[in-house]
């Protein structure tokens, strides 16, 4: 019997329990939707379109065709079932709101043609909805949900490859025709920087786990140095499971070389999970504080800054140069993310909600759940929040992690850490004026 595999933000094979279960029954038809509901950033959809095609190519390698659809999710995968004659749709378990609300109406309309939806867990570490406190109520400070976390959590073990027999009907549409590529191309810096792919994902991996790994720890914070996995947009699009990274960074840190670096980066995958375990509490969190006191917060009205940080202009070296690299390549080291994010919510005032939409618009990696809990972290709006007076300074900031401006030389082809002539700011008297308007709020 044919089996449907319905393929979301889990582009692979490896690691892949929906994938093994519809094997099971028998040849399978793999399927992607992008559903009208299906929002993500220019950015994004590049990587998106990339990844889609390299995971065609490889369906195709082994005999089959990948169906694309363009409409809603519901309506595609009861049409595909029909034309195929399948009865169960397999799919992971959706990780965010509204890919779970897709999910329902997808279910009650597959049920309608006699077709069953069946998920599978494997986005995720861990389900949302289960970490509890003694109370019964889900965290809001990360250390105790680690600690709960890392008690209860163990990494699946890795399943033995499936014998892959796929369908090769032609189906759905071309994925020229599902417009993810930009037009006119501004993607030429991106296509530099990435190999997209579950075999390129794979190869991220081993090499961080062989090269910086050991000294995660101690270099994960300089952007001037490549101590980072680089692994966010592989697992925000599927070709890593976080299983398969956890069980794979685990087993190095048997090598007493590689154990503080190990749990360093198995903290930061802890920190991923944290973020959907907010948002499955906190359906809103891209638009809604979760400190309500912030609703009163005296956001500035000020385009041209915003313009100006958007751009990489504001005349702050590491600023400047976080958002050029960004523009650029899809990506920014995550210590610049949080300097550029401090300096548009702090030193300029601006709401939180417009550097998240420009992120989401710009990072090949912007994750529904991870970017909007780190916009609220740093504006001090969120759930174990980064308290709003903790202001970064961008001058001592790149002093620190970028001490000899080999970062910002590479991104503003000129060195330097101090605020130049014409800065957007000036960073003590935009800070002074931060600090009032949060103690306003506070003593409301």
């Amino acid at each position: 019997m044919t089996a449907i595999l319905w393929f979301r933000d889990d582009l692979r094979f490896a690691d892949h329990p929906a994938l093994d279960a519809a094997m099971a029954e028998g040849p399978v038809l793999p399927v992607f939707v992008r559903d009208r509901a299906f929002r993500v950033g220019g950015a994004a959809r590049w990587w998106l379109h990339h990844a889609l095609a390299d995971l065609g190519a490889a369906i195709a390698a082994e005999g089959g065709r990948f169906a694309l659809y363009d409409g809603e999710a519901g309506v595609a995968l009861a049409a595909a079932a029909r034309a195929v004659g399948a009865d169960t749709v397999h799919a992971l378990a959706a990780r965010i709101p509204a890919e779970r609300a897709l999910q329902d109406d997808a279910a009650r309309r597959l049920a309608a043609s006699g077709v069953r939806l069946v998920l599978h867990r494997g986005a995720l570490l861990h389900d949302p909805a289960a970490i509890r406190t003694g109370a019964g109520n889900p965290y809001s400070v990360f250390t105790p949900f680690w600690r709960a976390f890392a008690r209860e959590f163990a990494a699946p073990p890795a399943a033995a490859p499936v014998a892959r027999r796929w369908r090769n009907d032609m189906l759905g549409v071309g994925l020229d025709a599902l417009g993810l590529l930009p037009r006119p191309d501004w993607a030429a810096g991106l296509r530099a920087a990435w190999a997209v792919g579950e075999a390129a994902a794979e190869a991220r991996l081993e090499a961080f786990v062989a090269e910086g790994l050991a000294a995660y720890a101690r270099d994960r914070d300089r952007p001037d140095t490549p101590g980072t996995a680089r692994l966010s947009a592989d697992l925000r699009w599927g070709h890593l499971s976080p299983a398969r990274v956890w069980r794979r960074v685990l087993a190095a840190t048997a090598d007493p070389a590689c154990d503080t670096g190990g749990w360093a980066f198995l903290r930061q995958l802890g920190w991923r999970e944290f973020a959907h375990h907010v948002l499955w509490a906190n359906p809103e969190m891209a638009a809604v504080n979760l400190r309500a006191a912030f609703d009163a917060f005296p956001w500035a009205d000020d385009p041209e800054g915003l313009a100006r940080w958007q751009r990489g202009e504001t005349g702050f070296p590491l600023v400047d140069a976080g958002m050029k690299e960004l523009w650029t390549t899809g990506w920014m080291h995550n210590r610049c993310r949080m300097v550029a994010a401090s300096f548009l919510v702090k030193d300029l005032c601006i709401d939180w909600r417009q550097g998240l939409a420009w992120f989401d618009d710009t990072l090949v990696d912007a994750d529904p759940a991870l970017d909007p809990f780190s916009w609220q972290w740093v504006a001090g709006s969120g759930a174990d929040a980064a308290p709003y007076f903790r202001v970064f300074n961008p001058e001592a900031q790149g002093r620190k992690f970028d001490p000899e401006s080999a970062y910002v030389r590479r991104w503003l082809g000129r060195p330097g850490h101090a605020a130049e002539p014409g800065a957007v700011v000036d960073h003590a008297a935009a800070r002074t004026a931060a600090l009032a308007a949060w103690r306003q709020i506070a003593g409301s």
